[in-house]
C-alpha cells in the first residue's frame, strides 16, 4: 500500500532523478550488490512475518481445539 502511494506521488521525471542520483553516488558495480541486500531483507521480512501468522494460526487452533 505504502509503495503504491509512493509511485502515485512521484512522477517519471522525478523518478529518474532519483535513479540518476542513486547511480552516480553509488556507481553501476555497487547498484546490483545493494539490490541483492535489499532482496534478502525484503525476504528476511516476509519470511519472519509468514512465521509469526503461523504461530498465531496455530495457537489460535490449539485453543479452538481444546474446548
Amino acid at each position: 500500500m505504502i509503495h503504491a502511494t509512493l509511485l502515485g506521488v512521484l512522477g517519471t521525471n522525478e523518478i529518474i532523478v532519483i535513479l540518476i542520483i542513486v547511480l552516480l553516488l553509488f556507481g553501476g558495480r555497487k547498484i546490483p550488490e545493494l539490490m541483492r541486500g535489499l532482496g534478502k531483507g525484503v525476504r528476511e521480512f516476509n519470511d519472519a512475518k509468514n512465521n509469526v501468522k503461523r504461530e498465531i494460526e496455530e495457537s489460535a487452533s490449539d485453543k479452538s481445539s481444546s474446548n
